[in-house]
């Protein structure tokens, strides 16, 4: 067999990439010469941001509005008003999905005079700050507004809703109730600092977005059209196929892979669900745990190193730190994550008493591999480039798209060349390759610079006062409690993901909660470091990618699975659980996040224990180890995740002081009582399994 990625499509399938395409490439699809304007536009965008990184030098302020102008215009053309098609005579523009609409091209050209404005009257503006006149006024409230609407159009009407809430807010503050009342700010502050200056629209967010995130963007893009993706399918399918549910075990380890160069739930469900998912319901797991088990390990790619999505470079920015310590202290809690999703879909195989897949129906392991070893280049480079030399995250992705490039514009030449093919065409099909991915890593793009656009308006309003005062409310209704502050916080990530990306909800979280979590731990008596508190609110953020009902990537997994999308999203949430234990247990056990270890062996000791910990409460949260559990087994899982996770805190009970990871032994102990307690009804399940396939 060649391998997995071999199986037909169908309609599922369709429409799974259906829903990929419209959230990532927009739904209007224009013919004739309207065809070539969009693509055009996106290339140059993948051109300019590739200069930037090799000879076009430019003034910060500079990239971040021509990075919005490019998103912003790709937005009106790609994004009609409406998803629906609308009869009234006059306003059938609003859903045209055919054509690009002259108010839609108007509303184009508007928007990146718009965004450039900061650009033609940078000394101006510069020598006005504080005191805009009426046509700084007009243009910024323009930007603004045409922002908004961008933003509804590609990501709905969540982040938009709340910018405006928070920005009513500063306007009505000194009205409100003593306790929610504050200065505020006026019309011309408001927009001054929002759209003139680099506080708002074109803050922090927006110059990650422009410096670094469309590169890792870009290369992802690139690779997954160079092939990658299956490759990385392929070659999980012929190490694991063969096992106890092993379909479901090679689609997290592909997705964990795949992750690794994507930062995109929806895009890694359809890479790498379109294949594992009919493969796990061959085997026998039911269509919503195949799904689901598909959309938990996509959605946890956005916490895989060396990419991480978007926001792990703001939360770089944010905490003034290197990006390679950010990849650093999510390293033990993403592979640890990855590994109890794993340990989750055996303890599915075991409920269900299913099996692997025959090994004629698999790839062979080192064809594979050597058949997709050069995909490993580019991938090398970058995490040479990031660990070794320790270049900027840029420059890095920059480099490794050079090398990646190469590859392309080679392997269908060299492949043509063994099989006697045509080798000129070969060449051609790479440029064709080559050109194809800078347009669908730029498109792909708009939703995050929107994101991080419109999150700046959000984070303006916090500079200019909300923070404080919704500091003082969250501080108040935790009644100072540290425990009730991470309860919130949580709570707060879930609901507002619903409605918002990873990263807009990340940033919104972030910019109220991080300083008040580490200001009310450091008030109970503990140290929490800025970026735990970072982490925290980042990793439910992620949660909240496949928080139901809303979780498009759900969606794109049940239609692959022909699900029900509901279901899926909640089984996959209960799935996640996993990982919503993490985030608490790293902000009470820095270890976790390796801060202030740089040794190898202790770091490979902390994340075997952390994996430990992990299991035991997924073990918990199924009702299952190797059997399942008697209501007397509970507490022993208890006590092993408490253990594992919190090692400091017992050991300071027990007046052991800094000899905390002896209480590792005590967990490993409490293991194999729960495996020997277990076991006897283990291998009377395992016969009776057997004996009724000898009968069948």
């Amino acid at each position: 067999m060649s391998g997995v990625t071999d199986l037909p499509l169908d309609d599922g399938i369709e429409a799974a990439r259906k829903i990929a395409e419209e959230e990532e490439l927009g739904l209007r699809r224009a013919g004739g010469w309207q065809r070539l304007v969009v693509p055009t536009i996106a290339m140059c965008w993948s051109l300019f941001q590739l200069s930037l990184s090799s000879w076009l030098m430019l003034d910060s302020t500079y990239i971040r509005a021509i990075h919005l102008a490019f998103a912003l215009s790709l937005i009106f053309l790609s994004y009609p008003a409406l998803r629906r098609d609308v009869a009234t005579p006059g306003l059938r523009w609003m859903g045209e999905k055919h054509k690009i609409p002259l108010v839609d091209m108007v509303l184009a050209v508007v928007s990146v005079l718009a965004a450039l404005y900061i650009v033609f009257d940078y000394e101006g503006l510069a020598s006005r700050v504080g005191l805009p006149i009426s046509r700084d006024l007009l243009i910024g409230g323009l930007l603004i507004l045409i922002l908004l609407e961008a933003t509804r159009r590609v990501m709905g009407v969540a982040l938009p809703a709340i910018a405006i809430a928070f920005s009513c807010y500063l306007f009505f503050a000194p009205h409100m109730p003593d306790f929610m009342a504050f200065k505020g700010a006026s019309v011309t502050r408001f927009i001054g600092q929002i759209a003139l200056t680099t506080e708002g629209i074109y803050g922090i967010p927006l110059d990650v977005s422009a410096r670094i995130v469309f590169l890792f963007v870009l290369f992802g893009t690139l690779l997954e059209r160079a092939g990658a993706g299956r490759f990385f399918i392929d070659l999980a399918m012929s190490l694991l196929g063969r096992y106890k549910g092993g379909p479901a075990k090679a689609a997290v380890l592909s997705s964990g892979l795949t992750g690794m160069i994507s930062g995109s739930s929806i895009a890694n469900v359809v890479t790498c669900g379109t294949f594992t998912i009919p493969l796990m319901k061959k085997v026998g797991y039911p269509a919503e745990k195949a799904a689901a088990i598909e959309v938990a390990a996509a959605v946890d790619g956005q916490i895989m190193p060396p990419i991480m999505g978007a926001a792990a470079f703001i939360i770089a920015e944010y905490v003034n730190v290197p990006y390679l310590e950010v990849c650093k202290a999510a390293a033990i809690p993403a592979f640890a994550s990855y590994a109890t999703l794993f340990y989750l879909t055996h303890i599915e195989a075991g409920k269900l008493g299913l099996m692997g897949l025959p090994k004629a129906d698999l790839p062979r392991f080192f064809k594979t591999l050597l058949s997709g070893l050069h995909f490993i280049l580019p991938v090398g480079v970058l995490l040479y480039e990031l660990i070794i030399p320790r270049h900027s995250p840029d420059l890095s992705a920059f480099h490794a798209t050079l090398a990646l490039f190469l590859v392309m514009l080679v392997q269908h030449a060299v492949r043509a060349k063994f099989k006697g093919g045509d080798v000129v065409a070969g060449f051609f099909q790479g440029a064709r390759d080559i050109r194809d991915g800078m347009i669908a890593g730029a498109r792909n793009m708009v939703g995050v610079a929107a994101a991080c656009a419109a999150a700046g308006i959000i984070v303006g309003g916090v500079t200019m006062g909300i923070g404080g005062m919704i500091t003082e409310i969250i501080a108040s209704l935790s009644g100072g409690n540290i425990f009730i502050m991470l309860v919130i916080t949580a709570i707060a990530s879930l609901l507002l993901g619903m409605g918002l990306p990873t990263t807009a909800t990340y940033i919104v979280m972030a910019s109220l909660t991080a300083p008040v979590i580490v200001h009310i731990a450091g008030a109970q008596g503990f140290f929490v470091p800025l970026i735990s508190a970072h982490l925290f609110c980042f990793y439910f953020g992620i949660l909240a990618d496949d928080t139901p009902p809303v979780g498009l990537a759900a969606y794109a997994a049940a239609a692959i699975a022909k699900s029900d999308p509901i279901k899926t999203g909640f089984q996959s949430f209960y799935y996640d659980i996993r990982a919503a234990i993490l985030p608490f247990m790293f902000i009470f056990n820095t270890d976790i996040l390796l801060w202030h270890i740089n040794s190898w062996t202790t770091a490979l000791v902390i994340f075997a224990m952390t994996c430990l910990g992990t299991f035991a409460f997924a073990s918990l949260t199924q009702g299952y180890f190797i059997a399942r559990n008697r209501w007397y087994e509970m507490p022993i899982l208890i006590a092993i995740s408490a253990i594992m996770f919190r090692p400091g805190f017992f050991a300071e009970a027990m007046g052991l002081g800094p000899n905390k990871h002896w209480l590792y032994l005590i967990g490993i102990g409490l293991w194999i009582l729960l495996y020997l307690l277990q076991k006897p009804r283990a291998d009377r399940e395992t016969a009776k399994l057997l004996t009724g396939t000898a009968g069948a």
